[in-house]
């Protein structure tokens, strides 16, 4: 799935139904050592993905161990994003001299709970979202919108390394190309001497799963 949204310079690995878990080094057992069962099996499967990506780019198998805002700790020159939600675990990772950032997410093709729209989306984000829900098998764009803001979020903080709030970007979708804009509402960022205001993603979704990517090249 992934694949459909991301460049070919990124690799990915992705995992379908029940999380099977995985070996894990002594490092992260003991973070994730008093978890309930189902996030232990989640927290190894999506390092077990990390770690297939990084084994094909020819990096040597590492603890993946979450770092200064708890996004994952990457081997230098690496940039990477990891994602996981009922019925899914997926990992996504690249050269730094080709992928600056890269933000993934995946959540359940299902509507929001109650009241998490008002929290995440704007006055404008939300008078747009019944306009795009026309076809009969359209997916659920609230949980879309939620999705896309987490993508923008995990491309950012690696980056600037600060918080960006749900209100701090716009998002805007268009339904029939499966692509999204993000205008930032703070400075923006500058990467590599280009100043961007506006980060573009990908979303596709399949066997009930929405996901989403975000990619801030390096050239």
């Amino acid at each position: 799935m992934l694949e459909l949204i991301l460049p070919t310079a990124v690799e990915t690995q992705e995992c379908f139904g029940q999380p099977p878990g995985g070996p894990l080094f002594p490092e992260e057992q003991q973070i994730i050592a008093h978890a309930v069962a189902t996030r232990q099996r989640e927290y190894a499967t999506v390092r077990s993905c990390a770690r297939a990506c990084l084994k094909r780019l020819g990096h040597p198998q590492v603890p993946i161990l979450p770092g200064y805002g708890g996004a994952p700790t990457w081997p230098a020159g690496i940039r990477g994003s990891l994602t996981h939600c009922a019925g899914y675990t997926a990992a996504a990772v690249s050269h730094h001299q080709r992928i600056s950032a890269i933000g993934i997410d995946a959540e359940p093709d299902a509507p929001l709970p109650d009241g998490v729209l008002d929290l995440i989306a704007t006055a404008a984000e939300q008078d747009r979202l019944p306009m795009t829900q026309t076809e009969p098998d359209s997916p659920n764009f609230d949980r879309l919108l939620f999705s896309a803001k987490e993508s923008v979020y995990k491309t950012w903080f690696p980056l600037v390394g600060e918080w960006l709030d749900h209100h701090q970007v716009e998002i805007l979708l268009n339904p029939h190309n499966q692509t999204f804009k993000a205008q930032l509402s703070r400075n923006g960022l500058t990467v590599g001497g280009r100043h961007i205001r506006h980060l573009h993603g990908r979303w596709t979704r399949t066997q009930g799963i929405l996901a989403t990517a975000v990619v801030v090249t390096s050239m």
